[in-house]
């Protein structure tokens, strides 16, 4: 059984109801889920998982929100050699390259992305959520 973690920032509960369909999936396939919002996660709790969810809708300009989740993944990217991900974010506005820029960065630090990221925009819908889900599957096989 796989330790997977979700970690995600969300402020108006779009990237939240993604998160927790990304836990559902990996806990439907048999994983070890722990959910954390970005102020919870640390770097050194990189180490305790064997997979980490990452999760962070686009903000001003197409960039990762950066008070709190910024900070926090950019202390993880040393941990994320070999380590296997995905990443997920809801958006209002712009053509995902916020995302686009985000899984370059995990490929520079190495990071075995396991599956393609998902992003829905606004509040994801059922076809958004399954997605979510699939996602949380791939991360825990």
């Amino acid at each position: 059984m796989r330790k997977i973690a979700v970690v995600y920032w969300s402020s108006t509960g779009n990237t939240e109801a993604m998160a927790n369909a990304v836990a559902e999936g990996a806990k439907a396939a048999g994983a070890e889920v722990s959910v954390f919002e970005a102020a919870e996660f640390s770097a050194e709790k990189t180490d305790d998982f064997e997979a980490v969810a990452f999760g962070c809708p686009a903000m001003g300009d197409e960039v990762l929100e950066e008070t709190e989740f910024e900070p926090m993944f950019e202390a993880c990217e040393a941990k994320l050699a070999g380590k296997r991900i995905v990443l997920f974010g809801s958006y209002g506005w712009g053509d995902g390259q916020w995302m686009q820029d985000w899984e370059e960065r995990c490929r520079n630090h190495k990071a075995e992305l396991v599956a393609d990221s998902v992003i829905c925009e606004e509040m994801p819908d059922d076809e958004g959520l399954e997605k979510c889900r699939a996602l949380g599957k791939a991360l825990a096989v």
